[in-house]
């Protein structure tokens, strides 16, 4: 990982201090030293995204004083106190009241450096997850087009200035991009918003159904016209027509929906009467309309009345920043859906939002995000599931790595239970304190982890 995070460094022993800095800035940390743990707590702003190491023993305000006024600014703000041998006791009692680990001098500089690095990574995950439920909070009720990255800010930006204008729209993107959440948008938008949003998707009915579906019958027009019925081009007059998957339409509609769209009218199967209509259609394309390689028998005359303005929609994987905020509004939603809680995002389960290329798209990201509060998606690591940072090391690397994660994974599973972890990995017990240590892992950081594991044999 990149360990540029911030760390808040406090200590009254000025060597001390100016040396520990210097470990941790060589280790890749962007360190800011304070010899008061006053000045530090009045630098420390809401939300700070790194992490604080402290002396306990100092004059005025203390580390574990510190502590205590940081706990109730954020809760989830690691904290890391470094004591004396004396202090040992009142650091035990720091790490039961939730601060994240505590360092005894003497200290090997590794020590230190690996405590801070795990601290700098679970307040990473801790910011990650806030960001999640705060866009989620901020999506309720409007489902906007959800991203922060410039292609979706301008096709927002865009939206909001063609709404009103009542022009037809031409909208392309892959399956599952979000087409029908533009459409709809466009007519919540618009001074149209009071009347009907109808949608067709063109590829889902036969030749046979989709006319009277559009233009609408008389009774008797056809075998089996039993009554009137008002077709969706009718039905959407004052409101808007979204017709998706527009170039699966038969060539014959095409030629009758050109003739709706330049007259303003329809006339229902089984009857003279021209019906004059007030609508705005929104059509929305899974290929290029504009390339004949792709356009197929599609009237070209029918794709330049329609593209008045051509809003594309980029796949999920030209825009993986937005990939977070939107895995975690579908995640909510689906807790709210469930009446489950929404569980803490995984290392794996991030790795595969960022790597996954989504070939379904937002359609297929809200799918997961569904399983994934369900319980049905893993969190686990798998052996072949390998970042591409660590794709270039060693492979013993590799296994360490894998293995540490996979132990940290277990433990989060079972709430820091010793005795259900060591059942779940299938060691001895031996063997699983052997790998705490060497892969320098934490138990206090897991929930329900009261110090006391052996009593949870």
């Amino acid at each position: 990982m990149n360990d540029s995070s911030p760390v808040f460094l406090i200590d009254d022993d000025k060597d001390l201090l100016k040396a520990t800095k210097q470990t941790l800035e060589l280790a890749g940390f962007a360190v800011s030293a304070f010899a008061a743990a006053s000045d530090a707590l009045a630098a420390l702003t809401p939300g700070f995204a790194g992490i604080v190491v402290s002396d306990i023993r100092m004059p005025q305000m203390d580390g574990q004083q510190l502590f205590a006024h940081i706990k109730e600014r954020d809760a989830d703000l690691p904290v890391i106190l470094v004591t004396g041998h004396g202090d040992i006791p009142m650091a035990v009692q720091a790490i039961q009241d939730g601060a994240y680990d505590f360092i005894a001098k003497p200290f090997a500089t590794d020590r230190l450096v690996q405590s801070v690095r795990r601290a700098a990574e679970k307040r990473r995950l801790v910011l990650e997850n806030r960001s999640l439920r705060l866009a989620a909070e901020q999506a309720q009720g409007d489902l906007p087009l959800i991203g922060q990255t410039p292609a979706m800010e301008r096709l927002r930006h865009t939206l909001r200035q063609i709404a009103d204008t009542d022009v037809d729209v031409l909208v392309t993107g892959e399956t599952g991009s979000g087409k029908e959440v533009v459409a709809s948008l466009l007519h919540r938008w618009s001074r149209r918003a009071k009347g009907n949003f109808v949608a067709l998707n063109c590829g889902a009915l036969p030749e046979t159904v989709i006319e009277s579906e559009l233009f609408g019958h008389e009774p008797g027009a056809f075998t089996g016209a039993q009554k009137k019925r008002i077709g969706r081009i009718e039905y959407a007059s004052s409101g808007t027509l979204f017709l998706d998957e527009i170039e699966s339409m038969p060539p014959a509609i095409q030629v009758q929906l050109l003739r709706v769209l330049e007259m303003r009218e329809v006339t229902p199967l089984g009857t003279n009467e021209v019906r004059p209509i007030d609508l705005r259609v929104v059509a929305a394309a899974k290929v290029d309309l504009g390339d004949p390689g792709q356009r197929g028998d599609f009237r070209e005359d029918l794709y330049y009345r329609l593209n008045v303005v051509t809003l594309s929609i980029p796949p999920l994987r030209d825009r993986r920043d937005d990939i977070p905020l939107l895995f975690g509004y579908f995640a909510e939603r689906a807790a709210s859906r469930f009446k489950r809680e929404a569980p803490a995002v995984s290392t794996t389960v991030r790795r595969h939002l960022q790597q996954h290329d989504w070939p379904g798209n937002v359609r297929e990201l809200a799918h997961f995000a569904e399983r994934f509060v369900l319980g049905l998606e893993s969190t686990t690591a798998k052996p072949g599931d390998v970042p591409a940072a660590d794709a270039a090391l060693p492979l013993p690397a590799r296994i360490e790595r894998y293995e540490a994660e996979l132990i940290r994974e277990t433990l989060s599973q079972n709430n820091g239970d010793v005795r259900r972890t060591i059942e779940a990995l299938g060691i001895p017990r031996k063997t699983f304190y052997d790998k705490l240590q060497r892969h320098g892992i934490v138990r206090g950081e897991f929930a329900g982890f009261d110090g006391d594991d052996r009593r949870n044999s």
